[in-house]
């Protein structure tokens, strides 16, 4: 059983790893393609990993959160663009996006008569920042879902060769 770190603010790569009750030699193993010595420096923040490896550790440690943990903290992209998303239960994803999707029915015509000219008036500006802001605790619910789904598939909770037969069945 590998040793248990007392460092504080361990990154998410060195939560999982933990959480899986690996060393880094035997994560080293499992990746294939990172050494142990990698490891250790992405997971103490002496490197930033490259894309690839993050989808190689999300993969084998089924761990799709990490590729979200990724773009939202670490690629510049992404950390202008892509917000940090958390898996919770479902029935918690579901109820937040019902929320956001029952505020912003609401708000929905307020959105049609400050979108209708073309023009944001400054007297819109508040109403329009707040259904903008409900839009993307909308946004925010599909993403958490999304990675809840890919969770469940990993750990073999959700049948995934029905989930992608039926996958490819809508995007035909």
């Amino acid at each position: 059983m590998p040793k248990v770190s007392t460092k504080e603010n361990k990154n998410a790569y060195f939560l999982r790893r933990e959480e899986l009750k690996l060393t880094r030699d035997q994560a080293s193993e499992l990746l294939e393609s990172i050494p142990p010595e990698r490891i250790e420096k992405i997971e103490n923040e002496r490197l930033e990993p490259h894309p690839e490896e993050v989808l190689i550790m999300a993969d084998k440690y089924k761990a799709p959160e990490l590729c979200n943990y990724y773009c939202s903290t670490q690629c510049p992209i992404g950390l202008q663009y892509v917000p940090e998303v958390k898996i919770h239960d479902l029935s918690q994803i579901i109820l937040k996006m019902v929320d956001s999707l029952n505020c912003v029915q609401e708000k929905k015509n307020r959105l049609i008569n400050i979108t209708a000219d073309g023009v944001v008036s400054d007297d819109e500006i508040d109403d329009f920042v707040d259904i903008q802001d409900e839009l993307e605790k909308i946004s925010i619910s599909v993403e958490a879902l999304q990675l809840w789904s890919e969770q469940m598939l990993a750990d073999g909770v959700i049948n995934q060769e029905k989930y992608e037969d039926r996958r490819k069945e809508k995007n035909m």
